[in-house]
């Protein structure tokens, strides 16, 4: 069963959107439930995302990706 990595909606308070500024696993990998996978920023704070289940991991969007809170950006299948 395939999990999105989503964006928090509680992460930051403002709605302004986050930029994806960098992945740190390949696409294709294997990550590991509560893994540091991805960092966004919002407004110059950087944000750690975590994996949210094992398995293998889809990239659904580039570094420098707009994306915004509830977003998804991968899919662990």
């Amino acid at each position: 069963m395939a999990v999105d990595v989503k964006i928090p909606t509680d992460l930051w308070e403002e709605d302004a959107e986050a930029a994806i500024t960098s992945w740190l696993v390949s696409d294709g990998a294997n990550v590991s439930e509560g893994q540091l996978i991805a960092e966004i920023m919002v407004e110059k704070v950087q944000y750690e995302i975590r994996s949210p289940g094992a398995g293998t991991i889809k990239i659904g969007l580039p570094v420098e990706a707009v994306v915004a809170k509830g977003g998804s950006i991968a899919t662990i299948s």
